[in-house]
């Protein structure tokens, strides 16, 4: 699946960013219609629930009402990648996936913070050990998941 120039290895690349972007985008706006601000629904008692609400700060309120800072970071690490696109198809499928999952959520919540400044979180988990645990939204989903599968790509690479 990869051409001379990484072409395809690239497009699917920025294909999975599209995606992540569109589905968390997706899954907010419908928050957005059909919750109220605080409001929150049971999806699976004692498991998960949908609770809207909005987050000044990053992925389980780290940095709050540090939006600029948020928004200044996410763009150096779009340049940073964008400056080092071509070398993305070296690398093997988890490192493109985890990257692309990392740059869709950022992305993501990157649209949010332009918009309005906050970011829009939903999911609620509440079963053991992660009562009382920070309500969360897709993108940092696939921020996290991406973060772990880099990290786990680079650890690799010192052993």
């Amino acid at each position: 699946m990869r051409n001379n120039s990484g072409g395809v290895v690239l497009g699917y690349f920025y294909i999975i960013i599209l995606l992540i972007i569109g589905f968390d985008q997706t899954t907010k706006f419908l928050i957005h219609k059909y919750l109220a601000l605080n409001q929150g629904i049971h999806i699976i008692p004692g498991v998960l629930s949908f609770t809207h609400i909005k987050n000044p700060g990053a992925a389980f309120g780290i940095l709050p009402n540090k939006t600029f800072v948020l928004i200044l970071l996410t763009l150096v690490l779009f340049m940073f990648v964008f400056f080092f696109r071509k070398k993305i198809p070296e690398h093997p499928f988890s490192f493109r996936l985890g990257l692309a999952l990392g740059l869709g959520g950022a992305a993501g919540n990157l649209i949010d913070r332009l918009r309005t400044g906050l970011v829009i979180d939903f999911l609620d988990v509440d079963f053991w050990p992660l009562q009382n645990f920070p309500i969360f939204n897709f993108a940092d989903t696939a921020i996290f998941i991406g973060v772990v599968m880099v990290f786990w790509y680079l650890s690799q690479l010192e052993n």
